[in-house]
């Protein structure tokens, strides 16, 4: 069932993180924020809403990094409901993708709730003072794949890395609901 994330809350603190990678390497926020910004975003490897714009995802994301904009995609989703998700499947869904940017696991979902992640996709973008300024969709083809869709992200993301703030119209994303852990 899809999910709407919340809207942005301008001004509000990028939550620290330290997690395990795909590439067998830990990353912090600050070892991946970039000079004018970054681009928090929760995904996962199994959620249709991700699978139909993955490669849009990784285009915007390198062609971000010439802004000074640095990306990080964070998987919470439980692996025991949803085995497609698990540490293993995420290093295969990284590598067929060809992702720019490193894929961390939050295995114990608190990250994911530190941030206040809905659905996948999520997007959370910062400025350079990792201060958020986006929480918006990426386009308007949800599950569809829309090739001309207006780069909703993209543009939010190039207007943060150049004069700080987002816009102040923005579109809640929508996707699949975060695989949270029995209680």
């Amino acid at each position: 069932m899809p999910t709407t994330a919340d809207v942005c809350d301008f001004g509000w603190d990028a939550p620290q993180f330290e997690l395990p990678a795909t590439n067998g390497r830990r990353y912090s926020l600050s070892d991946i924020r970039g000079a004018r910004g970054v681009l928090v975003m929760f995904i996962c490897n199994h959620c249709p809403y991700v699978r139909s714009v993955i490669d849009r995802i990784v285009r915007d994301a390198i062609e971000l990094k010439a802004y000074g904009v640095e990306t990080v995609a964070i998987n919470a989703n439980d692996a025991v409901s949803h085995p497609d998700d698990s540490f293993d499947n995420m290093v295969l869904f990284a590598d067929q993708n060809q992702f720019p940017f490193p894929y961390l696991h939050d295995e114990n979902q608190e990250v994911a709730r530190a941030y206040g992640a809905v659905c996948t996709p999520d997007f959370f973008g910062f400025n350079a003072d990792l201060k958020l300024q986006y929480r918006g969709r990426l386009d308007a083809s949800g599950t569809r794949g829309i090739p001309d869709a207006r780069r909703e992200l993209f543009e939010a993301m190039k207007q943060v890395a150049e004069s700080g703030e987002g816009p102040r119209e923005q579109t809640a994303s929508i996707g699949c609901s975060i695989k949270w852990k029995a209680a």
